[in-house]
């Protein structure tokens, strides 16, 4: 049962260590996170995010309940990390989506459900901010989605057995509880999730699968504080800025 927390040290080199109590180590050193840039929990090749991945965000979209996930993807371009603060396009809607990610650890395709488990890596939090002015005019979602520092995650990566299998995930917003969730309410299991996607696509160590958001995205603001809580994993804490 550990978190790990990948980060940039005082020395400039990137490095991976051990999360627990507030501080990292590695090497044979300890360092309190404010001393730390703390960096995505991964670098992966590719974003794999499902679309709606609760009842009640299909409900109130509306969209009727699918007989198998939807997908979408985001570049790594989209990547942000904790404590950061994320210009926004001008004159655009960006809603916030509060989601939790799974990060893959080795080389996969065809993997059976039952077996799924055994290539998470661990979990992590995600907010998969949304352009809803250029998403609603596009099928692809590539300026809907896909625009630069679009998906902060972190802030640790946490093994499955540190999640458990009801992990309630909440997002605020300037400390305001916007959207709550657990893990069982997803419409597919992440084991479900990943056997769908690796029919097609192989992932690799370090991908990324974002599960979806629950109902209740909302826009955001220049100033906004947003927090984005997975049990078991800790609060990604990031602000809003102008681009």
């Amino acid at each position: 049962m550990m978190r790990y927390i990948r980060f940039k040290a005082p020395n400039g080199a990137v490095r991976t260590g051990r999360f627990d109590e507030g501080t990292v180590e590695f090497g044979g050193k300890t360092y309190e996170v404010g001393e730390v840039d703390v960096l995505p929990p991964s670098e992966p090749t590719k974003i794999i995010c499902q679309a709606g991945g609760y009842q009640d965000h299909r409900e109130e979209s509306p969209r009727d309940l699918p007989d198998r996930p939807d997908f979408f993807t985001k570049g790594p371009n989209t990547l942000a990390g904790h404590r950061d603060a994320i210009p926004i396009p001008e004159n655009k809607q960006i809603d916030f989506e509060g989601e939790f990610a799974v990060i893959i650890d080795e080389q996969c395709r065809n993997v059976p459900e039952d077996d799924a488990m055994d290539v998470v890596r661990g979990f992590t939090c995600a907010n998969d901010l949304s352009n809803r002015d250029d998403q609603a005019e596009e099928q692809n979602w590539l300026r809907g989605k896909g625009f630069d520092h679009s998906l902060p995650v972190g802030p640790v990566m946490a093994t499955p057995d540190e999640v458990p299998t009801d992990a309630t995930l909440e997002l605020r917003v300037n400390d305001e509880t916007r959207q709550r969730t657990n893990r069982e309410l997803l419409i597919f299991s992440v084991a479900e999730l990943i056997a769908e996607v690796t029919e097609l696509v192989t992932l690799e160590p370090g991908d990324l699968l974002v599960t979806g958001t629950p109902e209740g995205p909302g826009p955001v603001s220049p100033g906004d504080k947003i927090e984005i809580e997975f049990e078991g994993v800790g609060a990604l804490c990031h602000t809003i800025t102008s681009e």
